[in-house]
């Protein structure tokens, strides 16, 4: 899970905007990136619904990305990719379709995931030909010339190639409404602009998206849900799952070692692993530190507040919000369904909520949604870590998310906080003879940009660049050196969900080129690249990250999808290796992992292939 901001930034009135940069520069990270500021002088809701406030930030971000393009060479597809997107979608708010359309023609040569090839302009280009062919005029046949147009265009494309980016879109779409909109904009848009009366060129391309998906593409959201709907209908054809022959149990009758695995993340239910948990012997439930190692009652880990305090409580605190758990649940299994294209009770409740949703409900909705999810995803990563193997032992290391859509402005003093607890967190591990730590999370430089602006914090979008970076770097040097000082310790880290190059935006951890760091992306039960999977030349491998079951806190059961899945579906096979023979070395297992994996058709991917790689580590058996 990364640190970051859940929706988009939105807002209004361009005066001025800077550059910052030199001709010909090339963009090679994402500090390289020129960064822009307008001045706002309206509030976000006039901008996204006037066309008066809206046209002077259009034209100047137009004439800025048009510059930046010419100016600069893009080494990073990703970035090229989402300047590309801002001016297509000017365009189309602008009527203009050929230029859209050729937009459209060079995203799709950028992109290198099958599925975002095909998809690439599908919506869009079904628009295109339902206003040439037949205008707005007549909003009903307008919307029916869309809908053939699109299902037509749907039609042609590989079912199996498309399957998951069609369901998540179906799923999304369901979800939004001009209400929920006005929402997001009200709760976690409006105070970026109340602070500084400024906005970044990030939080501009934003405001162009969420003005496009408001007055273009949610007027057809019916229509979009329906053809979808029925294409997912007709095509009832699961992929084969390619994991379950690659999988190794082991069995108690075995002879193996226990090994110890920490669960780094935002707390687990130990009474959901009472039998597989790491135990300090040193330590009882008293209140006090009876082994002397600075954490109270430390029987089966430690933990941090949100405030990078020490606590004993070891699963994520949901306070007030106890008595409204199951509701939660509820909640959050519909919007998985939903994203699923799953027809279930939970999926006909969410919708129902979410049609009669007011503007001033969204943000404790989202909140809620944010706060159960922290709440399960150590549990349900930490079932995933152990499954099939009785000798692995769970250590709990609990660090807290702030679950607030606007959580508190980031400062250098809580960065130097997290450096130390990092450390401190890590030489635990050393002391107590960790072999593998998952960690389904990171660290992102833009987040804490996205912070600092919505607090109104900096001059400029350019000092934000800078006060967010030395930010980072505080954090991201104390875990690099950290992991660097405990080689005998594996730590499996997430790519991330941002469909970028983890390499380029520098994530901590999954940018590090450790030989004891594994990074790891998501692929789905057919070994198919996933939608949102992060990449890049530091991401290792890949494993199943797509409708992964495992436990919740008090015992409940849920698929759930992402990076976070595919993570410790890897820290399992690591922790089999060191289970079977304790002798590897970290890199040892690094090697066996990759060295065994398989090529993806493509030949682009390395996939974990558990039963090949338990068979390659009989040489290394003593």
């Amino acid at each position: 899970m990364k640190r970051s901001l859940l929706f988009v930034v939105v807002c209004t009135f361009v005066l001025s905007t800077t550059v910052y940069g030199q001709p010909e520069k090339k963009i090679t990270n994402v500090d390289d990136i020129p960064r822009f500021t307008y001045d706002v002088s309206n509030t976000v809701i006039e901008l996204v619904t006037s066309e008066e406030a809206f046209t002077p930030l259009a034209k100047q971000v137009r004439a800025d990305i048009e510059n930046l393009i010419e100016t600069y060479e893009i080494d990073d597809k990703t970035t090229f990719k989402s300047f590309l997107n801002t001016l297509v979608l000017l365009d189309m708010l602008d009527e203009n379709y050929d230029a859209a359309l050729a937009g459209l023609d060079k995203i799709r040569e950028l992109q290198d995931k099958p599925a975002s090839k095909l998809m690439t302009g599908l919506i869009t280009g079904s628009i295109i030909k339902a206003q040439r062919e037949v205008g707005k005029t007549d909003e009903t046949i307008y919307k029916e010339t869309f809908s053939y147009r699109l299902a037509k265009a749907i039609e042609e494309l590989p079912w199996l190639v498309i399957q998951e980016d069609i369901e998540g879109y179906k799923g999304r779409m369901e979800v939004l409404s001009e209400n929920f909109l006005r929402g997001i904009i009200q709760s976690q848009l409006e105070p970026a602009v109340e602070h500084s009366g400024t906005i970044s060129g990030d939080m501009a391309n934003r405001v162009i998206s969420m003005r496009y998906m408001m007055h273009v593409v949610l007027p057809l959201k019916n229509e979009i849900v329906a053809v979808y709907g029925k294409h997912i209908a007709q095509n009832q054809v699961e992929k084969d799952n390619i994991w379950d022959d690659r999988e190794v149990v082991l069995t108690e009758e075995q002879d193996c070692h226990p090994v110890v695995v920490a669960i780094w993340d935002t707390g687990v239910d130990t009474d959901v692993y009472a039998d597989q948990l790491f135990v300090n012997a040193g330590e009882t439930i008293n209140g006090k530190d009876d082994d002397g190692n600075g954490y109270i009652d430390d029987i089966h880990g430690i933990a941090h507040t949100v405030d990078q305090e020490k606590t004993p409580e070891l699963l994520y605190p949901m306070a007030e919000a106890e008595e409204r758990i199951h509701e939660m649940h509820t909640m959050i299994k519909g919007f998985f369904d939903m994203q699923a294209a799953i027809s279930s009770p939970e999926a006909t409740a969410l919708k129902q909520k979410l049609a009669s949703i007011q503007p001033d409900e969204v943000n404790s909705f989202l909140e809620d949604m944010t706060r159960y999810a922290l709440y399960c995803h150590g549990t349900h990563v930490a079932g995933v870590a152990v499954d099939g193997n009785p000798f692995a032992r769970i250590m709990v290391a609990r660090f807290t998310m702030d679950y607030r859509t606007i959580p508190e402005a980031p400062t250098i003093e809580m960065s130097e906080k997290m450096a130390q607890n990092y450390k401190e967190v890590i030489e635990y591990f050393k002391n107590n003879g960790v072999r593998a730590v998952n960690m389904s999370w990171g660290g992102t430089l833009r987040s804490t940009e996205e912070l600092l602006e919505v607090h109104g914090i900096g001059h400029d979008a350019e000092e934000r660049a800078q006060l967010a970076r030395e930010m980072f770097d505080i954090e991201k040097n104390a875990m690099y050196e950290a992991m660097r000082n405990a080689p005998e310790i594996l730590f499996v880290t997430s790519a991330g969900n941002e469909n970028d190059d983890a390499a380029f935006e520098d994530y901590y951890a999954a940018s590090f080129d450790l030989p004891n760091v594994l990074v790891v992306g998501a692929v789905d039960q057919a070994g198919d690249v996933t939608s949102f999977t992060s990449f890049g030349e530091t991401v290792d491998v890949y494993a199943n990250g797509y409708e992964v079951e495992s436990y919740l806190p008090d015992g409940e059961r849920l698929a759930a999808s992402g990076t976070s899945v595919s993570s410790p579906n890897t820290t399992n096979l690591a922790a089999k290796l060191f289970a079977l023979e304790p002798s590897l070395r970290p890199e040892q297992v690094v090697n066996l992992i990759k060295g065994s994996a398989d090529k993806s058709e493509d030949g682009d991917l390395l996939l974990i292939n558990p039963k090949c790689c338990a068979e390659l580590l009989l040489p290394y058996k003593k």
